[in-house]
């Protein structure tokens, strides 16, 4: 009984990798909510590592390409999503390497540009404050929005 269930949970992991990019921590959480026993999710999670159908590494690149180009998150706010996911700093360190700088700092100013034409308001604190909250709340570092806001002014 116990082998039936862990090949039909297996399939049912395999299935649920092959649908998008997965961590471990989401197919942990997968089979949580299927009520897997903790003993047997193990034991998935191996054999899923072992035949690539999950990669930690493969999926830390995936996210930071897509949050970054299609969510516009900075790298503090990818960070802390994948640190949420259980993927370490040192899985990290090769995905955000791979991201322009140019192209981070021209995001991080059209950004601002357009919040900028946005905000209402002559108070210019207001319209500061305003500003460099919606940046930090997107995940950029203070003294990049700091650099950029200094050459929109």
């Amino acid at each position: 009984m116990q082998n039936e269930e862990f090949e039909k949970y297996l399939f049912k992991a395999q299935a649920y990798c092959s649908r998008a990019e997965k961590c471990e921590s989401d197919v942990r959480t997968y089979l949580f909510k299927q009520k897997v026993d903790p003993e047997t999710i193990s034991k998935i999670i191996e054999s899923l590592v072992d035949d690539k159908f999950v990669d930690n590494a493969r999926y830390a690149r995936a996210f930071v390409s897509d949050a970054f180009k299609f969510n516009k998150w900075g790298k503090l706010k990818i960070r802390q999503a994948l640190l949420a996911k259980g993927i370490s700093d040192k899985i990290m360190a090769e995905p955000f390497a791979e991201i322009d700088e140019t192209e981070y700092m021209s995001l991080l100013e059209n950004l601002l540009k357009s919040k900028l034409k946005s905000v209402r308001g002559d108070d210019e604190y207001k319209i500061k404050a305003s500003v460099f909250r919606f940046a930090y709340s997107r995940g950029f570092e203070p003294e990049l929005v700091e650099k950029v806001w200094e050459k929109l002014r």
